[in-house]
């Protein structure tokens, strides 16, 4: 088969990953591909998960950072490396310098929470420097091309470089060397795309008839909006809930792979992607972060499509905060229909709350967040509820019975400004 992308050695894409393979044999987990009944039975199919959440790093990105840095010359490695994360690219370009004994400077924004910190510092050991800043991802990158250039220092970019998508592609030849089946549908998650430019690489290659499926979170669609444009754009604004997966621009690289080998771009909702997490851990005991569940939270928007097909969905990461757990939980009984948030408008008198709870609430219905504050001369004051419903369909009896009553109310699910300034 042609090849469509030539690096700078003059070897193609392909043979890139090839060599990469040879690199990382004695460095990564060859992660296992395991059938997984559930799913399988679930959606009438053959469902395989790549588990790169096994990784010593618990994500593939170990895959890229390690190729990358093990490409450079003697004397770029004194000089030391820098890159800029918000987790698992920073995780693997700090076990790489412990590795390769290389020095590295880890710039990531202020916000990342400590344990990740704490992640990095310990797989870089005493190899690495984490640097904190600016509020975002986009800060902390700015910031760390510019300490790259000004130290003459070499940048491992997280996903927009040959030797980083070859080494990402070496999880394409572990999936198609373990299976001794026709892959019909391969289900990757896209962020920055090299993953998945590195996997498109491998099946165009060695399996151009599977179906490749790039997976975004709803928030962050910048492979979809690239590819619908024709073009390379950055999103004005993204929600970074699904940080492993959520980028304002994919590389230029990677676009030029995907977009003529994604076979569709799935967008799935935060949310739904939260029920996915709680799903695996409940019936799989498997512990995911937000990017680890996308592949699989997409295989509902493709049920008619993979019946009776082998499909293989990756599994990019398990480097979950537990700290999250409760915003995971909040925005999968959302998402699900099972939490609502009431701003009501109570009479100022006793019993007023009673003859809510009697009169208006369900037997299942539960009260997970009250908020109200009494106001002097007043007949009414607001009162933020929030009730966790037994079915989504009780909703419409809840509503109907406080419309009975003639109590006031604003539903603020679907009031996105006022929901976020009163519940955050």
């Amino acid at each position: 088969m042609d090849t469509f992308l030539q690096t700078e050695t003059g070897l193609d894409l392909f043979e890139e990953v090839q060599l990469a393979r040879e690199v990382l044999l004695k460095v990564v987990v060859q992660t296992p591909l395991l059938c997984n009944v559930n799913l399988s039975e679930r959606y009438k199919a053959s469902v395989y998960l790549k588990r790169e959440d096994l990784q010593a790093v618990r994500s593939y990105k170990i895959r890229g950072a390690y190729n990358k840095m093990n490409s450079l010359d003697q004397e770029e490695k004194k000089r030391g490396v820098v890159c800029a994360s918000a987790g698992n690219h920073a995780q693997g370009v700090a076990y790489s310098c412990s590795l390769l004994n290389v020095h590295g400077v880890i710039f990531m924004p202020q916000t990342t929470p400590a344990q990740k910190i704490k992640k990095v510092e310990q797989f870089g050991k005493d190899h690495v420097e984490v640097i904190l800043y600016g509020d975002s991802f986009d800060d902390a990158y700015e910031r760390a091309r510019a300490y790259a250039v000004e130290n003459d220092s070499p940048f491992i970019h997280p996903f927009d470089d040959e030797k980083v998508i070859a080494g990402q592609g070496t999880v394409g030849l572990e999936i198609l060397e373990a299976a001794d089946f026709n892959i019909d549908y391969l289900f990757v998650p896209v962020g920055g795309g090299g993953l998945a430019a590195g996997v498109c690489t491998v099946f165009r290659q060695l399996s151009p008839a599977t179906k490749i499926v790039g997976v975004e979170p709803s928030g962050a669609p910048s492979m979809k909006t690239a590819i619908d444009n024709g073009i390379n754009l950055s999103l004005p604004s993204i929600d970074r809930f699904v940080d492993g997966a959520a980028v304002k621009k994919v590389g230029d690289l990677t676009f030029s792979v995907c977009k003529d080998v994604l076979h569709d771009v799935v967008l799935v909702p935060e949310g739904k992607v939260c029920s996915q997490i709680l799903k695996l851990y409940n019936e799989e005991g498997m512990v995911v972060e937000p990017a680890g569940a996308l592949s699989i939270a997409a295989l509902d928007f493709y049920r008619e499509q993979i019946e009776n097909k082998n499909v293989v969905c990756v599994v990019s990461g398990s480097n979950n905060d537990i700290l999250r757990t409760e915003e995971i939980k909040e925005r999968s009984l959302l998402y699900e229909g099972l939490k609502h948030y009431f701003m009501v408008q109570f009479p100022q008198r006793p019993g007023a709350l009673k003859e809510f709870v009697n009169d208006v609430l369900g037997e299942q219905d539960n009260i997970s967040y009250f908020q109200y504050t009494q106001k002097n001369n007043r007949e009414r004051g607001p009162a933020v509820v929030g009730l966790e419903l037994r079915s989504r369909k009780d909703l419409k009896g809840l509503t109907e019975r406080m419309e009975a009553k003639n109590i006031s109310f604003t539903y603020l699910n679907e009031n996105r400004e006022l929901f976020t300034q009163l519940i955050g």
